[in-house]
């Protein structure tokens, strides 16, 4: 009886190791296409590409542009692209530095921010009436006592200041930059005002003034106008009581890994766009024309300013 039951427990043993000799080998077949496979693609420039895009209208008001504007590279490079709005602005950066995102709608200071920690390139930036600048504001409800800078340095104590998205140029860097040195503001936990909120987004801020939930709010020129165009927000009910200098626009940035050849494929087919969608959905642009780092000089400088990058040796 022993003997039989030993001989019954080899003939399993030797049955389950070539089942699993069988299988192992399938597994390494497929494991092998599939390397081949992906190695063929990246041969033929078949890698699918991945939009970043920060939401600096919100999420749900840029996707469907992102998206058209996804399908026109799409068929110019010969190959899947996708768009994908992030939920906040360093979000899209991290995506880039972890390989997750080989093409990134940026704001000028994350722009540059990547560029440092990450080494992308500006390729492409977007036009308004025709010019690729904007500004930051300040806007408040229309009958707001508050009519400069100076006015809401003078009452801070008693102003409810709005910034957009912390990594925002126009909703946190530069009026920041501004406020710092009239000396009453140095970050959200130490300042004079009121109280210190970050929205998350241009729109937001534009609604909560609009809504008088905050006093005072920090927003994107582009953005706030074509908001008020499309009728999103009531223009008679908010005023502009300051403005920057000209900042030069929001650039589409790439990995360096991307060749000449594609980055002229896109430069082409972004100048060609005249879909109202897509244009809508990033900051009403009247266009898109090319750009390139040396664009971005006095962003850095300012980023350098507020601490943000350190100068380089």
């Amino acid at each position: 009886m022993f003997r039989k039951r030993q001989s019954f427990s080899v003939l399993t043993c030797l049955l389950i190791s070539g089942l699993l000799a069988t299988a192992c080998g399938n597994a390494d077949k497929r494991e092998s296409g599939t390397a081949n496979n992906q190695a063929g693609n990246a041969a033929q420039g078949q890698e699918e590409i991945l939009i970043g895009v920060i939401p600096a209208q919100g999420g749900n008001e840029m996707k469907p542009g992102a998206d058209k504007l996804a399908d026109v590279l799409a068929a110019k490079l010969g190959r899947k692209v996708t768009a994908e709005v992030y939920p906040d602005y360093n979000g899209v950066v991290e995506a880039m530095g972890a390989g997750k995102v080989q093409m990134a709608y940026l704001g000028p200071l994350t722009y540059v921010e990547a560029h440092e920690r990450y080494g992308v390139n500006a390729i492409v930036t977007q036009l308004i009436e025709g010019k690729p600048f904007y500004y930051s504001y300040l806007i408040a409800p229309s009958d707001s006592p508050y009519a400069s800078l100076e006015d809401v340095v003078a009452n801070a104590g008693d102003v409810r200041f709005a910034f957009g998205d912390i990594n925002s140029t126009s909703g946190s860097l530069i009026p920041g930059i501004a406020l710092k040195k009239a000396g009453v503001f140095k970050s959200q936990q130490e300042h004079q005002f009121a109280s210190v909120t970050y929205t998350g987004d241009h729109t937001a801020t534009a609604l909560a003034i609009q809504n008088r939930q905050q006093d005072v709010g920090a927003i994107d020129s582009a953005y706030y106008n074509n908001l008020v165009k499309q009728g999103k927000v009531d223009g008679k009910k908010i005023k502009k009581i300051w403005q920057s200098e000209e900042l030069f626009q929001y650039p589409w940035a790439v990995v360096n890994t991307f060749s000449d050849e594609d980055i002229a494929s896109i430069r082409e087919a972004m100048k060609g766009i005249d879909d109202p969608d897509i244009l809508g959905a990033f900051g009403g642009a009247s266009g898109f024309a090319e750009a390139s780092d040396e664009d971005y000089a006095a962003i850095r400088q300012a980023a350098i300013e507020d601490g943000r990058l350190k100068p380089k040796p």
